[in-house]
């Protein structure tokens, strides 16, 4: 998960503010579902980007379309570490 953490991190050092906004939204996401993973005992981290995209999923009337595609750029790359 570490990895992931660190693609959260460098959009902080090199992004622009579309993906500063992603990579915040995006990562209140994550760490509410790491922590409600651990509560239940699954530390497991191919459960987390799954869970993650259910929780956007769930949520996504909050953000209009070009936000959404911002985090979907975003989700796609934490996919490919």
């Amino acid at each position: 998960m570490q990895e992931l953490e660190q693609v959260f991190d460098q959009a902080v050092v090199d992004g622009d503010d579309d993906e500063l906004f992603a990579s915040g939204y995006l990562r209140g996401h994550f760490d509410l579902v790491v922590a409600q993973l651990e509560l239940q005992d699954q530390r497991a981290a191919a459960a987390v980007l799954p869970a993650v995209q259910a929780s956007l999923d769930a949520n996504k009337h909050e953000l209009a379309p070009a936000d959404q595609q911002h985090i979907a750029d975003l989700m796609a790359k934490l996919a490919r570490v």
